[in-house]
Formats: structure tokens, sequence, C-alpha cells
């Protein structure tokens, strides 16, 4: 029997190597090459991870914070190389979610949570 550690380095590998992380990874270095737009993507994520926190810690986010996220994004989505960043990022948390989904079927198949039909990795 094969190491279960050893699959994962395998798995992490094929992520690295995938289209979907090579076109993010491209993106992402696209970003950050233009100061500029190295800025507001950085600003973005601060208040991102601002607010998620906020809510990690059971805390209200002000409507001025609402506000000013609200700035930073209508900033970002008016920036076409942040815009493929953010969606290069999606595509590849779709392929992560999906293999998730994979790597869990044999808990949620032992608990009985899984009806075939609705799997579309069958």
């Amino acid at each position: 029997m094969s190491n279960i550690y050893d699959k994962a380095y395998e798995l992490e590998k094929a992520i690295r190597e995938s289209d979907e992380f090579q076109n993010l990874e491209a993106a992402y270095e696209t970003v950050m090459k233009e100061e500029s737009s190295k800025k507001l993507f950085e600003s973005f994520r601060d208040t991102q991870l601002a607010l998620q926190e906020k809510q990690m810690q059971g805390e209200e986010i002000t409507e001025e914070e609402l506000d000013q996220a609200r700035k930073v994004v209508e900033l970002v989505q008016q920036q076409p190389d942040i815009s493929k960043l953010m969606e290069q990022e999606q595509r590849l948390h779709l392929v992560i979610n999906d293999v998730s989904r994979i790597i869990t079927k044999s808990l949620e198949e032992l608990y009985g949570m899984v009806d075939d039909k609705d799997q579309p990795f069958n």
C-alpha cells in the first residue's frame, strides 16, 4: 500500500502543473509587475481579509466598511488584469473543490451522506 502523504504530494505537484494553476500564476505575475495594479489588488485583498476576520470573530460589519469594500471592488472590476487574476483564481478554486469532493467521497459514503445520482464524478 502506498503512503497517503506521498499521494498528497503527487496531487500538490499535479495541481501546480495544471493549466489552471499556470494561468493563475501568469495572471498574478502580470498584476504584480504593474505597481498601480499591485497596490489596488493588495488593497482589495486587505479589505477582503479584514471583513472576513470581523465575520469570523462575530463582529458586525459597519455600513462604512461595506461602502469602502464596494468602492474597492468597483475599482478592481475596472482593471482587466486584476479581473483576469480573479477569474483564474476562481477556476483553480473550482478544481480544488472538485478534488476535495472526490477525496471526501469515501467518508460521505461511509456515513451514508451520498446519493450516487447527485455525484458528478461517479
